[in-house]
């Protein structure tokens, strides 16, 4: 009796190397190869590498892989792993309790100031100074939350992509020896699926982790792409990038820290104190990602003067392809609502925080035009953005809701600036920041109206407790 008689249920050799063979199953699940792709790879000569070459290279495959799974979703243990290697590249110290010690100072500070021109709480926020490796690991989770629909929707449309490619070219399309005679490309393909969702999530996620370790580099403090990231009671500050900050505005660092200690807890005091806020902000993030559409055509142009096999040639001819050029109408609302909350964070934050600093800091209105300057050529989170889900993060109306809240200052005082934050269904909406007056006038008549009415209840409960009818003559 033959040795394949003995044992009827082992798998035939498939005559790769166990390295090759080992880093295929990782990568389909521990599922045996499918023996039209043993055969192409064969095709391809991978049967004949050096061995000690194609373990080192298992290795880093492995690893790259490990985490990702079938779904093409962010991987995000792959992508913070990128972040921190990123900042870690240009420079990344650790923060030491003396530079702490002066953001918890510095925040303690600003909050002492707001507390003189708004009433929103800020009970148990407390300064930070961050590395930007601290904000990669901090913020990761939110960002993978924010771009998983695209990672998807992109891996979906690459899997057809190839599919449809190899399956226009047919095997006599091919170079020769590519894959075994009489075999549909296609077909290969379709067993190939899982690892190539799994390829193109890890690359996804390398593209995240690159994007996410930029940023940290550039950011100033821990909210500034006016997303909430970092969650109360954390008001972050990042120290190397405010002391480049003023160094190249030639102006004071301490007040510089101080300035940007204002803005931060006033962004982190609006988040912490609207409860409806957040929710709001990453829910639009979300519809709008998650109704992407991905240019199929042009993924698939990009693709037919390359080879499938090489992933670096893959990402580079796919750059600026992937995101259909036309908004659905899911997606156009979910960019006003936004705007509109983009704009109105800001606004409320420019607005509240000049009149904080303007009595204090003798440079604040230098710090003020140097941050308007940075916010309108570009800043980190819409150029992340842009790479990542095709989406344009600054807030364009910005100006249009500071002359909002700066008018309901104005008419009614700090408390009817802030009360357009009391619920969403009377926070600004993007056609009142095309009218702000009449916004300001539509709630001062609200307002009076409400004062009115509790007038009339305080006088009848009045009455009724001291057993006189309105009219002053006693009840019969």
């Amino acid at each position: 009796m033959t040795d394949s008689q003995d044992r009827p249920d082992e798998p035939e050799e498939s005559g790769l190397p166990p390295e090759l063979e080992q880093v295929l199953k990782g990568l389909t699940g521990g599922q045996e190869l499918d023996p039209q792709m043993v055969e192409m790879l064969r095709g391809m000569g991978l049967d004949k590498v050096d061995p000690q070459m194609l373990q080192m290279v298992a290795g880093q495959v492995q690893s790259m892989f490990a985490g990702a799974d079938e779904s093409g979703a962010v991987d995000a243990s792959v992508a913070t792993d990128i972040a921190r290697k990123t900042v870690a590249a240009e420079g990344d110290p650790t923060v030491s309790t003396s530079v702490d010690a002066q953001a918890r100072q510095a925040v303690d500070v600003a909050n002492l100031w707001l507390d003189a021109v708004t009433d929103l709480d800020h009970s148990g926020l407390t300064g930070r100074a961050w590395s930007r490796a601290e904000w990669v690991e901090a913020t990761m989770p939110v960002w993978r939350e924010l771009v998983d629909p695209i990672a998807v929707g992109v891996s979906d449309a690459m899997g057809a992509a190839l599919t449809k490619q190899l399956g226009d070219l047919g095997e006599g399309g091919l170079p020769e020896g590519l894959v075994p005679p009489g075999t549909n490309p296609a077909a290969v393909m379709g067993q190939m699926g899982p690892m190539l969702r799994r390829m193109q999530g890890s690359m996804f996620s390398v593209q995240l982790g690159q994007a996410v370790g930029t940023l940290a580099g550039e950011i100033l403090t821990g909210g500034e792409v006016s997303l909430p990231l970092v969650p109360a009671p954390d008001v972050v500050l990042m120290p190397e990038a405010i002391t480049a900050f003023a160094k190249g505005l030639e102006i004071d660092e301490p007040q510089a820290r101080l300035l940007l200690a204002v803005r931060e807890s006033a962004r982190t005091r609006l988040f912490h104190a609207v409860p409806w806020l957040a929710p709001q902000l990453l829910g639009a993030v979300r519809d709008y990602a998650r109704d992407t559409t991905i240019d199929t055509d042009a993924i698939e142009e990009g693709l037919r003067s390359i080879d499938p096999t090489d992933a670096e040639a893959m990402q580079q001819a796919l750059a600026g392809r992937l995101f259909a050029p036309q908004q659905s109408q899911t997606q156009k609302a979910a960019l006003t609502r936004l705007e509109t909350l983009l704009a109105l964070v800001e606004g409320w934050v420019d607005v509240v925080t000049a009149a904080a600093v303007t009595p204090q800091l003798p440079q604040a209105e230098a710090l003020g035009e140097a941050i308007r300057r940075r916010r309108a050529s570009g800043g980190p989170a819409e150029k992340t953005f842009a790479a990542l889900v095709g989406l344009d993060l600054r807030p364009r109306r910005l100006r249009d809701a500071a002359n909002l809240f700066a008018a309901l200052e104005a008419s009614g005082g700090a408390d009817a600036r802030d009360a357009a934050w009391a619920h969403p269904d009377v926070a600004p909406s993007a056609s009142d920041l095309d009218d702000p007056l009449g916004y300001v006038e539509r709630q001062n008549a609200v307002a009076s109206g409400s004062d009115t009415f509790d007038a009339e209840l305080d006088a009848l409960l009045r009455d009724d407790t001291s057993g006189e009818s309105a009219d002053g003559s006693a009840r019969p």
